[in-house]
């Protein structure tokens, strides 16, 4: 960095510099300097990384963090050559501003197309305050503060996985079949689970994915996740599965194991933010909304989800099962197996602007009428098993309902959703399943 600082107050202001060590150094320290800026330009940094993604982003930090500098140092050599009454002065500056431009540009260009964390709102943000003084510096801070914050994450994952690869501390026993929850398919193209299956299996564990409806009731899903465990054991061989399910599809999971015979074949159930109990706001929505929206609303829904491979869409028998009445009628019917391993995870938000849309918006309702909540379930809600542990980020941001899947690909402050996953696994390695 400070080698860089160095080239780049050389180069846009050679001219000052020319003078005092001679005219006849002018051609070849132009072209000396303009063959390291460039190459500089190219290769920033010479560190090792893991991944090409991660070098790609810490370059552009560091020129981006260059450029800032530069800034500052340009307008202090500006002041300074303004007072001396030096006669280069516009000279100097018009290099200086497109030699800045360059090195912005490259480190800007770099960050947008790598990283993962600054999302749709801050390269938006960057691109609206490009051309305001002060805004755009502004922002320009918090884009490096989140891509260096990205980059320094990223890094200690990878070397912390790397760390542990001769331990497979994932692999279990059984095979962890990842059960998805309403509204979401299993999907080649977006993964309802975003990084977690991928560090799962850098760290030994077996993979699949439960592939029941998006949006169906109880006894559809249940009786899918079945077939899909009896065929999972069937073609590998493996007896068992451990079953993670997020959301309603921990109803699922539970129907596939005590109705739908699966019980034989699972070793345990973990389920996260699954409203076990039901959601109060959701029976109150159902009961106040009118019948001809709740049927329009539905009837599109369907005909969208058959379009995309759902057999048996039913948008209100789905929705219907999660409330609070029929959630009852259904742990009445489905008790738990014996010899099966039941435990629970549960997180919670801490405001409404601790989650994205439409977390966001249903936060307050869901606390109105059934409390503490992650955007969607209540925190009494989720417990089930013997077993409850409960997700709390060390600062107070809160943690949503699509976080505990991490549906956002974002990494929260005190809070690892892939390191969580990665031990709730261990665990069930630790206990022989």
């Amino acid at each position: 960095m400070i080698l860089s600082l160095i080239i780049f107050i050389l180069y846009s202001n050679y001219q000052y510099f020319l003078g005092m060590i001679g005219w006849y150094s002018d051609w070849i320290f132009w072209f000396m300097a303009t063959v390291v800026f460039v190459l500089f330009n190219i290769f920033p940094s010479f560190k090792k990384f893991p991944t090409t993604r991660l070098k790609r982003i810490q370059r552009g930090v560091i020129l981006l963090v260059l450029f800032l500098i530069t800034c500052v140092v340009d307008v202090g050599m500006l002041i300074w050559a303004i007072l001396s009454g030096s006669d280069v002065i516009f000279a100097n500056s018009l290099h200086a501003f497109y030699a800045g431009n360059v090195i912005f540009w490259n480190g800007i260009i770099r960050v947008y197309l790598s990283s993962k964390q600054l999302g749709i709102k801050w390269r938006v943000i960057g691109l609206l305050c490009g051309m305001i003084p002060i805004a755009h510096l502004i922002a320009l801070g918090y884009i490096i503060s989140i891509t260096m914050r990205e980059y320094k994450e990223e890094t200690a994952r990878f070397y912390l996985n790397q760390s542990r690869e001769q331990d497979m501390v994932c692999a279990t026993k059984y095979p962890i079949l990842l059960v998805h929850g309403v509204f979401f398919r299993d999907s080649k193209h977006f993964n309802y689970w975003g990084r977690i299956p991928e560090d799962l299996q850098k760290n030994g564990a077996v993979v699949y994915y439960g592939n029941q409806e998006s949006t169906a009731s109880v006894d559809v899903c249940g009786r899918q996740v079945a077939e899909r465990i009896k065929e999972i054991v069937e073609t590998t061989g493996c007896e068992k599965v451990n079953i993670i399910a997020h959301s309603k599809g921990g109803l699922d999971s539970r129907a596939a194991i005590t109705i739908f015979g699966a019980a034989p074949y699972v070793a345990s159930l973990t389920t996260i933010n699954t409203p076990h109990r039901g959601c109060l706001f959701a029976e109150y929505l159902l009961n106040k909304a009118p019948e001809g929206i709740k049927k329009g609303v539905s009837n599109k829904y369907n005909a969208a989800m058959r379009k995309v491979g759902d057999r048996y869409p039913d948008f209100l028998m789905a929705v219907t099962d999660l409330t609070q009445d029929a959630c009852k009628k259904f742990n009445d019917s489905c008790p738990d197996v014996e010899g099966i391993y039941y435990q629970s995870v549960g997180s919670r938000a801490t405001s409404a602007r601790g989650g994205r849309f439409p977390l966001n918006l249903s936060y307050n309702f869901v606390r109105k009428f059934d409390g503490p909540n992650d955007g969607l379930v209540a925190v009494p809600s989720m417990k089930w098993g013997s077993d409850f542990t409960y997700v709390t980020p060390t600062r107070a941001r809160g943690i949503t309902h699509a976080d505990m899947i991490d549906l956002n690909r974002e990494n929260i402050d005190g809070f690892d959703v892939r390191e969580t996953y990665v031990q709730l696994v261990s665990n069930l390695k630790q206990r022989g399943l």
